[in-house]
């Protein structure tokens, strides 16, 4: 009797270990691989916001924003914003750099690049986390919306320890060098 206990007890074990080995070898795979979705999602719509801004199709930006941003705002009023600052700029390129996904916030490090007219004639480049939030299984731009990201920030405070939200960084070209543009100077 103890021969066949001992052996359906290494039965049990192996399969077992089998079991823990199939987890180990396809559970972070398919996780990764979701991870890496998100992640390019995330980047996808950071891309056609910024593309959106870059061509003037303000009322598609205000369609990609949480919709506790567009009740703060009507679209016409957003438009009109953005409308008079369109002769001061325009926008030539973005990196996007590291994205970062948990749960229904993302973060994604981003660096802007553009021409201002005024108030001088310059390159510029802003330096700046663009934050989305998921609503309604999308992703939607809450980059500027502090109090949507502080709400978002608060149900997940691992993220927000790691990922805090960091001012923007406005850098003007001189020569060949970036020099942070200082509003206080």
């Amino acid at each position: 009797m103890g021969k066949i206990q001992n052996t359906n007890t290494k039965r049990i074990k192996i399969k077992a270990l089998m079991l823990l080995a199939t987890a180990v070898v396809f559970l972070p795979g398919s996780a990764v691989a979701s991870l890496a979705s998100e992640e390019s999602d995330v980047r996808a719509v950071v891309q056609q916001v910024f593309q959106q801004l870059q061509s003037r199709n303000y009322g598609s930006v205000y369609d990609s924003l949480p919709s506790s941003s567009r009740t703060r705002m009507t679209r016409d009023g957003f438009i009109r914003a953005l409308g008079r600052a369109q002769d001061r700029y325009v926008l030539d390129r973005i990196n996007i750099g590291a994205v970062r996904v948990a749960g229904n916030i993302a973060v994604a490090d981003t660096e802007l690049y553009g021409r201002v007219s005024s108030p001088f004639p310059a390159e510029g480049k802003i330096v700046v986390q663009q934050y989305l939030v998921r609503e309604g299984g999308k992703w939607r731009v809450a980059t500027g919306d502090t109090g949507t990201i502080n709400k978002f920030l608060k149900t997940n405070p691992a993220f927000a320890r790691k990922f805090p939200i960091r001012q923007p960084k406005v850098f003007v070209k001189q020569g060949d060098q970036w020099i942070e543009f200082n509003r206080k100077r």
